[in-house]
C-alpha cells in the first residue's frame, strides 16, 4: 500500500512520521508533498520519506491520500490534484470543519474518511476521531484506523456531528488543559516558587492525576471526593471554583468550539 500525505505542517508531518514505520506500508517509504521548496528539501533528507515537489508525480501513485492542509487552502488543493486522481483512491482528511460532502464534490470522488486529530499525536498520545462515507469498505476503514493508531488512539464515530463535537473536546481540548496549567503556573510563581519548581509542581500534578484516572474505574468526581476532605484546603479550592461557575464555563467553551466547527463546515 502506498500512502501519500499532502501538507507537511504540524499535523501532516506528525501523522507522516507516525505512519512511516507502519507495517501496512510493506516497507515502502511514505510519500509526502509540500508546496514549500525549503520544507521539501528538508523532508528529502529524512530516510523514511519520499519527498515530492510535484503533484502530478506523487498523486497518481498513491492508494491512500491524507489531506493535511489548512481548511482555507482546501479548494485550491482540490483544484490542483483533481486531474491526477482516480476513483479507487481513498482520501483521508485531517482538516477541521471540511465536510465529507465538500471533499467529495471538490474532488469528484466517493471514498472519503474525515478525521479530527489533536496535538498530542506529536508525542504518540493523540486521539483521532474518524467517520467515513458509505463507499468506504470495512477493510479500508480498518486499514486507515491502524494508520491513525500510529499516533496514539482512534475512535470511530457514526456521523460527522460527532467529528464536530470531538473538535470541542479532543481537538481543542489540549488548549483548555494548557490554559488551566498556565493559571496554576502563574499562581505558583505568585506564591514565590521558582519558574522551574513551578513547572515541576504543575506538570507532575497533571501527569499524576491523569495516571490515577486511567488506572482506576473511579470518575473524576469520585477522585475529587477522595482528595477533598470537609473543611480542608482542597475543598476550599473546589468550592471557590463552584462559586465562580468554572465547570459551566468550561462546558460553554467546549460548545463554543463545537459550534465553530459546525459553522466552518457550513461556510464551505
Amino acid at each position: 500500500m502506498k500512502v501519500l500525505v499532502l501538507g507537511a505542517g504540524n499535523m501532516g508531518l506528525t501523522y507522516a512520521e507516525g505512519m512511516a514505520n507502519s507495517p501496512f506500508l510493506n516497507k515502502r517509504k511514505l510519500m509526502i508533498f509540500d508546496v514549500s521548496p525549503q520544507k521539501t528539501e528538508a523532508l528529502s533528507t529524512m530516510a523514511q520519506f519520499d519527498a515530492y515537489d510535484s503533484i502530478e508525480e506523487c498523486v497518481p501513485k498513491a492508494d491512500v491520500i491524507f489531506i493535511a492542509v489548512k481548511p482555507y487552502h482546501s479548494q485550491s488543493l482540490f483544484d490542483s490534484i483533481k486531474p491526477y486522481i482516480n476513483q479507487e483512491q481513498l482520501f483521508v482528511s485531517l482538516m477541521a470543519g471540511v465536510t465529507i460532502n465538500t471533499i467529495q464534490e471538490g474532488l469528484g470522488v466517493k471514498k472519503v474518511i474525515r478525521t479530527m486529530p489533536n496535538l498530542p499525536a506529536k508525542v504518540g498520545k493523540g486521539v483521532t476521531s474518524f467517520t467515513e462515507s458509505k463507499e468506504v469498505s470495512r477493510i479500508e476503514l480498518l486499514t486507515v484506523r491502524s494508520l491513525l493508531d500510529t499516533t496514539g488512539e482512534s475512535i470511530h464515530v457514526e456521523t460527522e456531528q460527532f467529528i464536530d463535537a470531538s473538535t470541542g473536546i479532543s481537538g481543542s481540548g489540549p488548549a483548555y488543559v494548557f490554559y488551566f496549567m498556565q493559571s496554576m503556573l502563574e499562581a505558583a510563581l505568585k506564591m514565590g516558587f521558582s519558574p522551574n519548581d513551578s513547572k515541576v509542581l504543575v506538570s507532575q500534578t497533571f501527569e499524576g492525576a491523569v495516571k490515577l484516572f486511567n488506572e482506576s474505574d473511579l470518575t473524576p468526581e469520585k477522585w475529587m471526593d477522595r482528595v477533598a476532605s470537609k473543611g480542608g484546603t482542597t475543598r476550599a479550592a473546589l468550592d471557590s471554583m463552584e462559586d465562580n461557575n468554572v465547570k459551566e464555563l468550561i462546558k460553554e467553551a467546549a460548545y463554543a468550539a463545537f459550534d465553530r466547527a459546525t459553522e466552518l463546515g457550513k461556510e464551505k
